[in-house]
This record gives C-alpha cells, sequence and structure tokens, in this order.
C-alpha cells in the first residue's frame, strides 16, 4: 500500500480555511459554528483583523438573523442579493462555458457532483469545498501546488475576489460582510502565494 504524502500544517490550515467558506456559504451557520466563529482570534495583519470582524461579527449574530440573512443574500424571494456562481461573474448568465470546464475538470479529478446538492457546480461553497478536497487529499493524494494552482486559476482567480468584494457591501449582509472581507483578504494572500511558487 503506498504511504500517503505528508501534508505541511500551513497547508492543512488553508484547506481549513477553505472549508470554512464553503461551510459559510453553502448555507446559514448554526449556533454551533456561529459560537467557533466567535472565538477566532488574528494577529494585527489585513487577514488577523479581517478575521477578529468575523468574531465579533459572530459574538453578536443569533443563528435567527444568520438565517435571515443568509436568506436575503443568496435565496431571497426569486433570487438573492448575490448570485455566487463563476459563471454568472464572468459571463452575466448561469450554467455557462466556465460551468462546463469546470465539470471536465470534475471528471478528470474524480470529482462528483453530491446528490442532495441542487446548485450547479460552480457555486462559491462547491468551489472552496473542492480546493480544500486537493489540498487535503480528498480525491486521492495531495495535489501538487501547480495542480492547486492550476485549478485555482481556471476556477476561482477570475472572479472570487469581486464575489467577495459584493459580499462584503451587500446591504443585507452583517455577519457576511465580515465574511466578505475575510474571503478577500485570503483569495489576496493565496493568489499572491500561487504567483510566487510559479
Amino acid at each position: 500500500m503506498a504511504q500517503r504524502e505528508e501534508i505541511l500544517e500551513e497547508d492543512l490550515y488553508r484547506a481549513q480555511y477553505y472549508r470554512l467558506f464553503g461551510r459559510l456559504l453553502a448555507r446559514a451557520p448554526d449556533v454551533g459554528l456561529l459560537s467557533l466563529l466567535s472565538s477566532l482570534d488574528g494577529d494585527a495583519s489585513e487577514f488577523g483583523n479581517a478575521l477578529n470582524g468575523v468574531a465579533l461579527a459572530a459574538d453578536r449574530t443569533s443563528p435567527e438573523s444568520a438565517e435571515s440573512e443568509y436568506q436575503d443574500l443568496f435565496i431571497g424571494v426569486g433570487r438573492g442579493e448575490l448570485l455566487p456562481f463563476a459563471s454568472f461573474y464572468l459571463t452575466g448568465f448561469l450554467n455557462e462555458k466556465p460551468l462546463a470546464r469546470l465539470r471536465r475538470d470534475m471528471a478528470r479529478l474524480g470529482v462528483e457532483r453530491a446528490e442532495d446538492v441542487r446548485e450547479p457546480e460552480d457555486h462559491i461553497a462547491a468551489l472552496c469545498e473542492m480546493m480544500a478536497g486537493l489540498i487535503a487529499g480528498d480525491f486521492g493524494d495531495p495535489a501538487s501546488v501547480a495542480r492547486q494552482a492550476d485549478f485555482f486559476d481556471k476556477h476561482i482567480a477570475g472572479w472570487a475576489d469581486r464575489f467577495f468584494e459584493d459580499l462584503e457591501a451587500a446591504p443585507s449582509a452583517n455577519l457576511y460582510k465580515a465574511v466578505g472581507a475575510l474571503g478577500r483578504a485570503f483569495m489576496e494572500i493565496e493568489s499572491t502565494a500561487f504567483r510566487m511558487a510559479a
């Protein structure tokens, strides 16, 4: 039996942040997640300040208000304030070429859409989960930095920063305003790190 490659501690942290964004953007946080978020403690960096902002916002948010905020932002009556899909951000329409390209890459990587998910696979939450899986080795061996960068560049880099900026500025956002700031800072770190690794 082949031995799995050991994952660096910083990569485990990266995967955890991608999973956190995946969870927060797939559904409203429950009381347990709000409690976890309120315990975050960042340093004086931009990312650390954004972590502190999430902690403060989570401490002031009830599960009921988080649910209401999530509904307004992402579901709404007819549609939410934001459409968190790569196809929409890159083309102005849903279910376009970016989704087709993602599906081809998912098939190549052996990644399948969960049966209970109704949204197209280019939803930001799903893409964050896929990045976490590539880093942590959920789809086989942990992906090399080059393979991670390729997936990030093809499916996330061209639009996720704008999505998080829009989330930060959304009229209905309270907790998610802080999530938007954290996501924007995280995507900037990822983009810079991948450029430096190239």
